[in-house]
């Protein structure tokens, strides 16, 4: 607080000066306002000079209400001042505590409508995708119609061929059980084959045919030949022993398609090739006969010499010749004779060979197939 000092002389009757000090202390809301009481207010210079000093001591009295009053409204003025300003202070921090409130709530407010925002983009995409799915169900609906329409469509028409095969079913068992029935008689007439014939099949490259019961001295060695039918030609691949004549059998079945007029000239064939075999064999086996009796006949004569003579005609014979009786009589000589035919002689129906040995032709052994297979089909 600043401090203001007025001095003032006095004069008294004793003629004497005093001094009055008079201390005005300024308040703090006037120093804060800029209103000073200004001590030259109160000073000896501002009164009359001509004044004396009794006059001058009453003015400053008197000045000194005035300013007081002058003081007090400039207080009162200055707290009026301060109230309003006090006032508008609570008033503004009023308002910025509102202010702050509703800055709050407005961020409250945009939180929430960003929130809203994206739920509402959020139902938007799901109801897109809704319209969507639904959309594909009506469509994906139309064509499971259009589906089942044609599944309805193909239902009948599969009835009506099921009707049809099994009307065709019934057909083919009733073929099969006379095919069984056929069967039968064919695995019998082919038992038949196999046993007297010493006929099977064999299948490969080609289709093989292989025959036994040919060969009378041997009845296992296998007569065969293998024949392919591809492109509506057949092919003789390969003949066991080879045969002569075979292309005009095969040109011949290959014109007429008769497998089993073919197969059956095979095995007459066949067994001309044994049956003439047969015969060399034996005009062998009696030439060497004949020549051993002549050695032997003439080493009489020779009797020192006559076991040599007897090793080396018996090691005439040959070796892969079977044991057999030999006969030096006149029939054996008769059957030689009988050996050296011609070719075409071969068809009679039988032919002996020592004793009591006949050689089947290919007519007598085709007749006797006929024959069984006419007891098979009965």
């Amino acid at each position: 607080m600043s401090t203001i000092t007025t001095q003032i002389d006095c004069r008294e009757s004793g003629g004497s000066d005093h001094s009055l000090d008079y201390i005005y202390m300024t308040p703090p809301w006037l120093q804060s306002t800029g209103c000073m009481c200004n001590r030259d207010l109160l000073s000896p210079s501002l009164m009359p000079s001509e004044l004396p000093s009794q006059a001058k001591l009453q003015y400053a009295r008197e000045r000194i209400p005035i300013q007081q009053q002058r003081i007090d409204s400039a207080v009162i003025s200055n707290r009026n001042l301060f109230d309003s300003a006090k006032s508008k202070a609570h008033q503004t921090i009023h308002l910025q505590e509102r202010l702050g409130k509703l800055k709050t709530e407005l961020r409250e407010a945009e939180d929430a409508l960003v929130k809203a925002l994206a739920v509402k983009t959020r139902k938007e995409a799901k109801q897109m995708i809704m319209r969507d799915s639904i959309s594909d169900t009506k469509a994906r609906i139309e064509e499971l119609k259009e589906i089942v329409e044609n599944q309805r469509a193909k239902k009948d028409e599969y009835a009506d061929i099921i009707s049809q095969q099994s009307e065709a079913l019934a057909a083919y068992e009733e073929k099969c059980n006379q095919n069984s029935e056929h069967k039968e008689q064919i695995e019998e007439a082919i038992s038949w084959y196999n046993k007297v014939l010493g006929f099977h099949i064999e299948c490969g490259h080609g289709v093989k045919f292989i025959f036994t019961n040919i060969n009378l001295e041997n009845p296992n060695e296998q007569y065969s030949f293998v024949i392919r039918h591809e492109n509506e030609i057949y092919t003789l691949l390969d003949c066991n022993p080879p045969l002569n004549g075979t292309r005009d059998l095969i040109s011949e079945l290959n014109k007429s398609n008769g497998l089993f007029k073919f197969v059956r000239k095979m095995r007459e064939k066949f067994q001309e090739i044994a049956a003439h075999g047969m015969a060399l064999y034996l005009a062998r086996l009696l030439s060497n006969v004949l020549e051993i009796d002549k050695n032997l006949w003439r080493k009489k004569k020779e009797p020192s010499n006559h076991i040599e003579s007897l090793d080396q005609d018996s090691s005439m014979i040959s070796p892969s010749a079977p044991v057999a009786s030999v006969s030096t009589d006149h029939r054996s000589e008769s059957l030689v004779k009988e050996n050296e035919i011609q070719p075409g002689e071969s068809k009679r129906n039988s032919r002996k060979v020592g004793k009591g040995q006949t050689i089947q032709s290919p007519g007598s052994a085709s007749s006797v197939r006929r024959s069984s297979r006419l007891k098979v089909k009965k």
